[in-house]
């Protein structure tokens, strides 16, 4: 456990207390922009979520992003994909559980 873990416990989700928590991987496609990784990540620091993995690959004239983060409920990743799809240069968000890859969700 990290001192940043210590010091912030985990933030419940109170809509969705009794759900169970999964790991979910959040794709995303987004101009390519200095600041976009930040505006990403802010999303999950101002939730106190810590991701276990991150990617970005600029492609062409975009940027491709993956971000895990485990102990997620699905309702807390929705939520968490809109405010990613309603920032401005972010063109889409698709959201998997990586525990059962078959449910996505996608925010174009």
């Amino acid at each position: 456990m990290s001192a940043f873990e210590l010091l912030t416990p985990p933030r419940p989700d109170v809509w969705a207390a009794g759900n169970l928590t999964t790991t979910v991987q959040f794709s995303l496609s987004a101009e390519i922009e200095a600041d976009v990784l930040c505006r990403v990540l802010n999303l999950f620091a101002m939730q106190y979520l810590i991701p276990c993995q991150l990617s970005a690959v600029q492609m062409a004239d975009s940027l491709q992003i993956q971000v895990q983060v485990g102990e997620l409920t699905w309702h807390r990743a929705q939520v968490i994909a809109e405010k990613m799809r309603n920032l401005i240069s972010v063109f889409d968000v698709q959201i998997t559980d990586a525990q059962h890859p078959a449910q996505v969700q996608s925010y174009a």
